[in-house]
């Protein structure tokens, strides 16, 4: 058996797992973006929940003596049974704080517990001290497990426990100042010589310390080769452990564990989860806790290194007094600035650059200390992202008080919420206050009780956790069933990115029926997604019904379901059907996906008759244009009835539907504009992308985009002006002028964002790639990762669009004349 520390394992972090508290991410942040100055201790890792103070086991602690690895136990002391001595001392006094039978009642079995653990670490201490490849440890573990008896008994009379010191300290003040503020030992070196613990914390260590050696079973049994004499015993203890922990979970599951308030009512945890809330015209990141009575908003408090963390309540509402306001009777949300597209982008492109440095550094085995720092700045950006981009509101009301609005980045997310809630409003539900002291308990219960740890940020996944997938994803979405009338219905798709969810697609709205049939395919690019969501709309066409946060009128969610991208499933060249289960409904979809490199090849068309795939300049000469036909012909279908549309251009059209167009165009048929003007708009926008992205070479041409990187990199000003205006004076003409005449057109479009939602900066995200991706030949030489490929290639694209459509208006002759001036060829 190697040494633990040679066998992947961080040092000691089995030992640490067992004895100490470690999480990283959230617990660094106040909520408010402001930033706590403690870092996790290096090679720490990332575990669940665990309390700090060792009050029920030894505590076994690494120092480094000279840069080695030796291992310096604490002796156990802060382990004889705390506050028993004390309390039994006065038992038999004049005036005792407990009787005997109520100490027993309150401590059973604590002193058989410890006796367990004592033995444990004797045994346990001498062979880590004297370490080498021979040691065998797993029968000391095994014994551990076969002794876990004794914690059923203590399991069993937990609640009598708990309910029994709650009764004394109700009517003996003294037990009740004692039980609020234990005062327990910390290890020798650590900073605090003592941790406060609440006697109902305290009471929870030993269920919690199942939990914990279940873990270091867990990590130790990864790190064991499978032929060592220990690999059985380990999994035998480990096999003991989960079976016990599954057979109490049930009863005190510490995620679903009651929490009893004076009146004697039970109150559990049902949900809870990171949510952005609008306070006070600004944003801030809350930590808010649904239990079966109650919603609770919390903030991390502000604590010093070393510290217990706590929640602090923000406000709560008995579910019994909360509502939803229906759309037309919501007030107008505060105003809330939005977060500028392009600053969104920026952060995305950080991020990116940030996770490249991070794999070359460990690629190259960088230092620890290296990596941390950069891991913390991609933290940083990735809760700011977190913190800025939702947009969807979701507001709730007290109705004898005030309203709060929080900010969702999907509606899926709105659904769960809403739905929870009045899962649980369905329940004879009373209104009521809490006092202070209630209100403290409850909060004081939020650290213990979340099943949510972390900010979900990429930065707290494990390093052997996907990375997602890179590149396009094909849905089609096929037909639905069951639903028990008839309505006008639609689907929509969202995927995740960057560690929120974003609409990606829309099928049109099948009316009255009772069994849609769409057969609709999109194209739907993923930056490192990990789910695919479908959700399914009842169309409404009242009026009334607006949401005043945004002005578009609120459809109902009939349901909506949730599959894992699993690479090896969907890295296949054939389609994969599926059927997605939501509320009774079952909606039929198929999917395949394309890896990036794959989807960035321009292929030449075969059939140069047609417009696809086909020289700009050959398409312009056959037809004596100056702009291509179908360039012009979109376009001028697009600002005809699409200007207002929300997401033109972003979100897909149905692919069949442009399948369709793209073969009357490459026909040249006579029924071209009877057809635009039938179809769905998002399908003609769909068209011109895929006519651009098919060009055989980018409209900015291959031979230039070096130069267009170079020229979007200049930080002066002046020459980035002379670069970037005599690099398009250096296109070929037919490329100039459908590149100027799609500027404007793109322009006009932004001019609309305040109803389609589209900026320059979102069109250029859309077009950047597009108009300049280079071809197959050109590109092989700027490919590493696909990573890579975003966060600089494609950025920089999406950049030299976004400087043109910023621009003041280009024109083509003014352009040409000042050829005159410049003669040197880039």
């Amino acid at each position: 058996m190697e040494p633990l520390s040679h066998r992947g394992l961080p040092r000691l972090s089995w030992i640490d797992t067992l004895y100490s508290n470690f999480s990283y991410g959230a617990d660094d942040y106040d909520g408010e973006g402001n930033e706590e100055q403690k870092g996790p201790p290096e090679g720490s890792e990332t575990m669940p929940y665990i309390d700090e103070s060792p009050t029920m086991s030894p505590q076994l602690s690494a120092r480094s003596q000279g840069g080695g690895d030796s291992i310096s136990p604490t002796p156990p002391e802060g382990l004889a049974p705390g506050p028993m001595k004390p309390l039994k001392a006065t038992a038999t006094t004049s005036q005792p704080v407990l009787t005997i039978q109520q100490i027993e009642t309150i401590f059973y079995k604590i002193q058989d517990i410890y006796e367990i653990h004592k033995e444990f670490y004797d045994n346990l201490c001498p062979k880590v001290q004297q370490w080498d490849s021979q040691v065998t440890m797993g029968h000391l573990f095994q014994k551990l497990a076969s002794q876990l008896g004794v914690y059923k008994a203590f399991v069993d009379n937990y609640k009598v426990a708990l309910e029994t010191a709650e009764k004394c300290s109700q009517s003996n003040n003294q037990f009740q100042k004692i039980s609020e503020e234990l005062k327990v030992k910390g290890p020798k070196d650590s900073k605090d010589s003592h941790t406060s613990v609440t006697m109902e914390a305290l009471l929870y260590k030993p269920i919690d310390r199942v939990t914990r050696s279940t873990l270091v079973l867990h990590d130790l049994l990864k790190h064991t080769p499978v032929d060592h004499p220990d690999y059985p015993l380990l999994q035998d203890a480990l096999r003991i452990s989960q079976n016990f922990l599954s057979s109490i979970n049930e009863d005190i599951d510490p995620r679903r564990t009651a929490v009893t308030t004076p009146k004697g009512e039970t109150r559990q945890l049902v949900k809870d989860g990171f949510l952005v809330e609008v306070s006070e015209s600004s944003r801030k990141l809350r930590h808010v806790f649904l239990f079966t009575d109650v919603l609770l908003c919390a903030k991390l408090k502000k604590t010093s290194a070393g510290k217990h963390q706590q929640y602090d309540c923000k406000w709560y509402i008995p579910l019994a007094d909360l509502v939803f306001p229906s759309p037309e009777e919501s007030e107008a949300s505060p105003q809330v600035h939005p977060f500028p597209d392009h600053e969104l982008e920026d952060m995305k492109m950080k991020i990116s650059a940030l996770k490249s440095e991070i794999q070359k550094e460990k690629a190259n085995k960088g230092q620890s200390r290296a990596i941390e720092r950069l891991k913390k700045k991609m933290f940083e950006n990735e809760f700011l992202l977190l913190l800025n981009s939702p947009t969807i509101p979701f507001r709730i009301h007290n109705r004898n008080g005030k309203s709060y609005l929080f900010l969702l980045s999907s509606d899926y997310e709105r659904s769960e919420w809403r739905e929870a809630i009045q899962k649980l409003q369905k329940k004879d539900l009373q209104a009521f206050v809490l006092s202070s002291v209630e209100l403290q308990v409850l909060t004081g219960s939020c650290f213990k009780l979340r099943t949510v740890h972390n900010i979900p940020v990429t930065s707290n996944k494990d390093d052997d956790e996907s990375p997602g997938l890179y590149g396009f994803l094909h849905v089609i979405v096929h037909s639905a069933k069951g639903f028990k009338q008839s309505a006008n219905l639609y689907c929509t798709l969202e995927v995740d990115s960057f560690g929120y969810f974003v609409s990606k697609a829309k099928t049109r709205v099948f009316r009255d029926t009772t069994e849609p049939k769409w057969d609709e395919e999109f194209e739907i690019e993923l930056e490192g997604s990990q789910s695919l969501r479908i959700l399914c709309y009842e169309k409404c066409y009242d009026k009334t019904k607006v949401n005043k946060d945004n002005n578009e009128i609120v459809d109902k969610i009939m349901g909506k379901g949730q599959i894992q991208l699993d690479p090896q499933t969907v890295e296949t060249k054939n389609w994969h059907t599926d059927v997605i289960e939501m509320n009774g409904i079952k909606v039929e979809f198929s999917m395949k996906f394309t890896s990036r490199d794959m989807s960035l090849k321009r292929t030449p068309s075969k059939k140069q008759t047609g417009v696809f795939g086909v020289k700009i300049s050959v398409v312009t000469k056959r037809e004596r244009s100056k702009v291509p036909y179908i360039v012009r012909q979109c376009v001028e279908e697009v600002e005809k009835r699409g200007i207002e549309e929300v997401g033109i251009y972003r979100i897909s059209g149905v692919a069949t539907d442009i399948q369709a167009l793209k073969a009357v165009f490459d026909a040249n048929n006579k029924d071209i504009l009877l057809m635009l003007s039938d179809m769905d708009i998002n399908a003609i926008a769909g068209t011109l992308k895929l006519y651009f992205r098919e060009l055989p070479e980018p409209l900015l041409t291959d031979r230039l985009y070096p130069a267009f990187m170079e020229g979007i990199a200049l930080s002066d000003p002046a020459a980035k002006e002379n670069c970037m205006m005599h690099l398009l004076r250096s296109l070929p003409d037919p490329n100039l002028i459908t590149f100027l005449f799609l500027l404007e057109h793109l322009k006009r479009v932004a001019e609309k964002e305040p109803i389609n939602k589209m900026s320059l900066h979102n069109l250029a995200t859309v077009f950047g790639p597009t108009l300049l991706r280079p071809s197959e030949v050109e590109s092989k030489a700027h490919l590493t990762s696909a990573a890579d490929i975003w966060s600089h290639d494609v950025m920089a694209q999406v950049q030299v669009l976004l400087y043109y459509l910023q621009h003041p208006p280009i024109s083509f002759a003014e352009l040409k004349r000042n050829t005159l001036y410049f003669s040197t060829d880039v």
